[in-house]
């Protein structure tokens, strides 16, 4: 703060000037991991960022009642899964996770359907085991289905329902 001029004080408390900065020189991303395009890149075993993806989980723990599982599945499995499925199509939509992501994960995976084929059930069985606590599954799901078939609308996945290994990325 400084002092007025009528107030005497001794030399050694008067203000010091600043300390002059020099005028900063242009940024550029030189550094060896720098992204240097505005797009993410994607891939396998990337992910998709997106906004609110953890209200998947909650949305999905929603249709709990509703799914219907499989000999040897677990209900945690399912859930966390297509809480998973969810926010990435959310993601490729560039917004927030929904009711609709979840059903349309689910319905892809026939997860609400009563009498789903048996060749399905043993693909999910495999590729939804051990999902809600292991990454490497987590991320091998979410990349097995194409994107193609993530943007569908959950009409026309379960319209769908007999080409179920085009949709799922069967072995």
């Amino acid at each position: 703060m400084t002092q007025p001029s009528f107030v005497p004080i001794t030399e050694a408390d008067q203000v010091r000037p600043a300390l002059r900065l020099q005028v900063p020189r242009p940024w550029v991303a030189a550094r060896p991991a720098e992204l240097r395009f505005p797009v993410s890149p994607g891939g396998k075993g990337r992910g998709t960022p997106g906004p609110d993806q953890g209200y998947a989980l909650r949305l999905a723990r929603r249709f709990a009642d509703r799914v219907r599982l499989g000999p040897e599945e677990s209900e945690e499995d399912v859930i966390v899964g297509a809480a998973l499925l969810a926010s990435r199509r959310s993601a490729l939509f560039g917004r927030a996770p929904t009711v609709h992501d979840v059903e349309t994960a689910l319905s892809l995976w026939g997860f609400l359907d009563d009498h789903p084929p048996a060749e399905l059930l043993a693909v999910r069985r495999r590729a939804f085991s051990s999902a809600a606590r292991d990454y490497h599954v987590q991320r091998a799901l979410v990349d097995r289905v194409p994107e193609a078939v993530i943007r569908l609308p959950a009409s026309d996945v379960s319209g769908r329902r007999d080409d179920w290994a085009t949709l799922v990325g069967a072995d």
